[in-house]
């Protein structure tokens, strides 16, 4: 069995670009060991759209509490699997950052998804703030035995009306930090991302970048493009959930049809 820093040290290996890591973010122990079952999967992490919906709960109201509460059934099927586990923590949690940080790394996660954008403001970080946070994590982490502890650093700047530049910018700061890579969050409202907007991104970053794989609408870049653009991390954050909602009212409507097998 690896130790935590081994598995952290593996997750960092997977950022590779052009031949990204690609995680199917799961909300629960079943979607965990669904995901985990398949030998495609180098690692598991978890969306937090998807695990507030799971606890009846809008993404912005999702708890400190709640948010371990699904990691802790999810990591364990992580420790039964021997998988990395990274988890969406949204903004830190204002200053229970570190708090939270501990009890993660106790469950057996070896990275975080963290925003830059805090809820407690409505407004993003200053830059400064955003890498102290980022640092405070990293030494958390190290404390305890993890010194390769991941982080996705998500910056929300595109939404907050900000340009590709000031996004990229934040993105290096965030790297410098210690930041293992970079989600630059385009959002649905902005249409997400553009091929334009990614290519350049990737460059500036290295191929330090996470990007979202569309599939849930039409239009979105494919796997394909995504890697040879040269991207290091790709995720779908909460899109398996929905689509699974799908498939399940599918599934019932044919029951209460009474439709055979």
């Amino acid at each position: 069995m690896s130790t935590q820093n081994d598995l952290a040290k593996a997750l960092r290996a997977l950022h590779v670009p052009g031949n990204p890591l690609i995680l199917t973010n799961v909300w629960d122990a079943i979607t965990a060991k669904t995901v985990a079952a398949l030998p495609e999967t180098k690692a598991l992490a978890t969306a937090s759209f998807a695990v507030a919906a799971a606890a009846g709960l809008p993404d912005p109201e999702l708890t400190l509490d709640a948010n371990l509460r699904a990691a802790e059934a999810i990591a364990k099927v992580a420790k039964e699997s021997n998988k990395p586990l990274t988890v969406d923590f949204q903004d830190g949690y204002g200053d229970q950052l570190e708090d939270g940080i501990r009890k993660l790394i106790k469950l057996g996660a070896v990275g975080i998804n963290l925003e830059d954008f805090s809820r407690e403001t409505d407004g993003l970080y200053p830059v400064e703030t955003a890498q102290e946070r980022i640092r405070k994590a990293m030494k958390v982490a190290a404390e305890l035995g993890v010194p390769d502890f991941c982080i996705n650093a998500r910056t929300d700047a595109l939404l907050t009306g900000l340009s590709i530049d000031d996004a990229i910018a934040r993105g290096k700061a965030y790297l410098e930090a210690g930041a293992t890579s970079v989600f630059i969050w385009g959002g649905a409202k902005r249409g997400g991302t553009t091929k334009e907007e990614v290519v350049k991104a990737c460059k500036e970053l290295d191929g330090k970048l996470n990007v979202s794989l569309v599939r849930i609408r039409p239009g979105g870049l494919t796997l394909v493009e995504l890697k040879e653009i040269g991207v290091g991390r790709i995720s779908v954050g909460p899109q398996l959930m929905l689509r699974t909602q799908k498939a399940v009212v599918a599934e019932v409507e044919g029951i209460l049809k009474g439709e055979g097998v």
